[in-house]
């Protein structure tokens, strides 16, 4: 078998390797119908507090900083 011989075969394989990537990236997102089940309490990303309030004393005593997660600031003083 020659190189000229599987060079259309090439072309086929990339070819079907682009439009499977294109469709593959043709439903991204959440369709209008599908928001309810996402806004369920249960879907929150805090939905246990007391799990989440177990990781905030983890988190605090370990890095040495108090005040919330979205303040800068660790135990050494050094913003």
């Amino acid at each position: 078998m020659t190189k000229a011989f599987y060079q259309p075969f090439a072309k086929a394989a990339v070819a079907l390797a682009i439009v499977s990537s294109l469709v593959g990236c043709s439903s991204l997102g959440v369709q209008p119908w599908e928001k309810d089940q996402l806004a369920r309490a249960d879907m929150a990303l805090n939905s246990e507090k007391l799990d989440l309030a177990l990781d905030d004393h983890i988190y605090f005593s370990k890095e040495g900083t108090s005040g919330g997660r979205s303040l800068a600031g660790g135990g050494c003083g050094c913003n």
